[in-house]
């Protein structure tokens, strides 16, 4: 009979940041140690957080383990049996270790010889009795981003249990009854106050609300049905998704009620936040003067969402009003003591932006630039200034040479020079989110042209690698290619800079956030003309340098590179082998933009039978064409009189007759048109394969064989590496 296996970890508050990972994290924790214990259920793990709680369910679980069938390879038979055949005292110690007679060994053939076997049945344990290892385990596996030290021990013989923050609670049953288990204190810490913690069947509600008696107190709980239900009637709401659709509807309504509206969209990433700080939220409407209505938006914006995570109020026409929302841990029945401790917090942080905001226009971008002399970019790259001067060379040659776009040139070199000139200013100390916004502000504050004052403005975006992450075209309007170029020169210089002074991202560590700035430039080059309306099939090479010089950090920023082109197409739901057929190559040649038009039409010719003909045996073409280097493809006797099969004058033909097809069409871009017309080598490739011998020993045939494999290699290769799609096995 299968049975409930309900576990809560109570803590103390837990960081909302935390949240998402660890109750993803606890699911996985648990469904691997289940499977270690051989208990694996046959429903998935159910898991659930609030800010004081860690929540696991599995609906089903086995009464006890499997058993166990070991095979426990011992000593080798000619190291087990002496010149009279009799068993040698190795033999024998290995059969009483393994606890079973000698007579039962068996011979077992291997790679390096026969060996003797010892085979053993383990019978599993009762649920019961395996389920305190799967808690001691699962303790132990939970990782956090900080770990906490609080004097507590388990009995596993690796002594301290440290953890994200303090456990004040465990709930664990299995079919309704207490699992025993118990967290120690260490030796120093125990006493009256800092006690064991043992698990039980009480959980605990919200810490300030209740309906009747004393807040936060013990629950008794024997399903998860039951344990849900009871913490929701203790003001507890459990499940993520709820607590944020009912901020999302109290929002709404409050929003209402003032007038206004709440961009729950363009927010959806508080939403989500502030749904893993609270239990049971609430909202509360809190003003503030008027007159910060002056500040620029992303001013009030940025101390309401990104300082105290507030919502700003907002007109019908998208202007902001003298008001803000912000969601509580409670449910008041009178907010506005709650909401006047918010607009004193609130209000302190506007008059400090104004002041700012005064200060900082009294002094202009330009005059700022010999300050940034006092702001290091890195230690071994110099300041800010020096980088403000290599992008403003690069954002002009960008412009010029890569964009084709001369008349752009002096507005990319001038906002690349003031792009980071804001990073002296107090608005931008005291903000740091606002660095770069700020900067185009005061451009536009001191009347540069909008091509300069937006490009500044936009200068870190891109940032997600979605077709339609801000910016937009029409957002960037008469300033899209200036902003192009010097995004494009910003991330460019960070990446060759710190790449060629070591600073390379790791699995773990990512410090200079390198792998955002290489998507937000993959980004830029694949949809140049969506955002600028240039036509510009821009390659790596005109904005990074050429980074197949050989050696570090050349070698390693190339393959970065590659990785994160890859990145992005794979996250806009292309295929994976087809992704790998249009990055072939030198990624000094590839072009986003190119790569990601052959990816949408590619799909169109994976799955027909001619094309997937071809893709098979292209694998074999380009194994033989390695045999011949590229420069040798041409020259030489002419291939229609050297050749002789039928099978190969045929293919040769072929390759006549659409080569200048397959040409025109990647040179206009109608991959559509060069994969169609490729896909129709199929049937000649095949035959060639069947009736053609390629290695003959005479060489004039033999060199005129290859060179037809390396020129229909070169062909196709300028439309993909179609040998890509094809699976592994065929």
């Amino acid at each position: 009979m299968d049975r409930e296996l309900l576990v809560e970890i109570g803590v103390e508050e837990l960081p909302a940041a935390w949240l998402p990972g660890l109750t993803k994290q606890l699911a996985e924790k648990l469904q691997g140690r289940l499977r270690e214990l051989r208990m694996v259920p046959d429903v998935p793990v159910e898991s659930y957080s609030t800010p004081r709680r860690l929540t696991a369910v599995v609906s089903r679980m086995p009464e006890r383990q499997e058993d166990l069938d070991e095979a426990i390879t011992g000593p080798p038979v000619s190291a087990a049996f002496n010149a009279a055949g009799e068993p040698t005292p190795a033999a024998l110690g290995f059969a009483k270790k393994q606890g079973v007679p000698f007579e039962a060994l068996e011979r077992v053939e291997t790679p390096k010889g026969t060996y003797l076997v010892a085979r053993r049945r383990q019978r599993g344990k009762s649920a019961v009795d395996a389920l305190p290892d799967l808690l001691t385990g699962l303790l132990r596996d939970m990782s956090f981003p900080k770990q906490m030290h609080w004097d507590a021990m388990l009995e596993d013989g690796r002594g301290e249990l440290v953890f994200g923050r303090p456990i004040r609670w465990l709930l664990f049953l299995y079919g309704g009854r207490v699992v025993p288990f118990t967290i120690g204190r260490m030796p120093g810490a125990a006493g009256p106050l800092v006690q064991e913690i043992t698990t039980g069947a009480v959980t605990y509600g919200h810490r300030f609300l209740a309906t009747s008696g004393r807040a936060g107190r013990s629950i008794k709980v024997r399903t998860f049905e039951e344990y849900r239900a009871r913490l929701g009637e203790h003001f507890v709401i459990l499940q993520h998704s709820e607590r944020r659709d009912r901020i999302a509807r109290e929002l709404e309504l409050k929003a209402r009620k003032l007038g206004g509206r709440v961009a729950l969209r363009e927010h959806a990433a508080l939403v989500d936040e502030v749904a893993d700080l609270v239990e049971y939220p609430g909202v509360v409407a809190g003003f503030f003067e008027r007159s910060f209505l002056a500040l620029p938006h992303e001013v009030l914006t940025t101390t309401l969402v990104h300082h105290q995570h507030y919502f700003p109020v907002l007109t019908d026409t998208g202007e902001l009003k003298e008001a803000f929302l912000a969601v509580v841990n409670t449910s008041p029945a009178e907010e506005r003591p709650i909401a006047k401790n918010a607009e004193r917090v609130v209000t302190a942080r506007l008059r400090d932006a104004r002041f700012f905001w005064e200060a900082d226009r009294r002094t202009t971008l330009e005059s700022r630039l010999d300050r940034l002399h006092t702001v290091v970019f890195h230690k071994k790259l110099g300041s800010y200034r020096d980088k403000a001067e290599r992008i403003e060379k690069l954002a002009r040659r960008i412009a010029e040479d890569a964009f084709g776009r001369p008349a752009d040139a002096n507005s990319a070199a001038q906002a690349a020079r003031l792009a980071k000139a804001d990073l002296t200013s107090d608005m931008v100390f005291e903000f740091t989110e606002l660095q770069g916004t700020m900067g185009g502000i005061y451009a536009r504050e001191e009347g540069l042209p909008e091509p300069v004052w937006k490009a500044i403005y936009y200068q870190y975006l891109p940032i997600g690698v979605e077709a339609d992450a801000p910016p937009t075209k029409a957002q960037l309007g008469s300033a899209a290619v200036t902003w192009a170029a010097v995004s494009l020169a910003d991330k460019a210089d960070t990446l060759v800079s710190l790449f060629s002074v070591g600073e390379k991202p790791t699995g773990s560590r990512d410090p200079f956030a390198l792998r955002r700035q290489a998507q937000g430039l993959v980004r830029v080059l694949a949809d140049l003309p969506e955002l600028t309306g240039l036509d510009a099939a821009v390659t790596f090479a005109p904005v990074l340098g050429h980074l197949t010089h050989g050696g570090s950090p050349d070698a390693a920023l190339q393959m970065f590179m590659l990785e994160r082109l890859r990145y992005l197409l794979e996250q806009r739901g292309f295929d994976t082998r087809n992704v790998r057929a249009v990055t072939h190559g030198n990624p000094d040649d590839l072009s986003p933009l190119i790569a990601r038009l052959k990816l949408e039409v590619l799909p169109e010719f994976t799955g027909s039978p001619d094309f997937r003909q071809l893709a098979i045996a292209f694998k074999r073409v380009r194994n033989i064409a390695r045999e011949l280097a590229p420069e040798d493809a041409y020259g030489g006797a002419d291939l229609s009189t050297t050749l002789k099969e039928p099978a190969e004058l045929a293919l040769f033909k072929e390759l006549e007759s659409r080569q200048h097809t397959i040409e025109s069409a990647v040179a206009s871009r109608d991959f559509r048109r060069g994969f169609a017309e490729a896909a129709k080598f199929g049937p000649a490739v095949d035959r060639f394969f069947t009736d053609v011998f390629v290695m003959v020993d005479d060489p004039p045939l033999r060199r005129a064989r290859l060179q037809l494999m390396k020129r229909l290699e070169h062909l196709i290769l300028t439309l993909a590496d179609i040998s890509e799609i094809v699976p592994q096995t065929e």
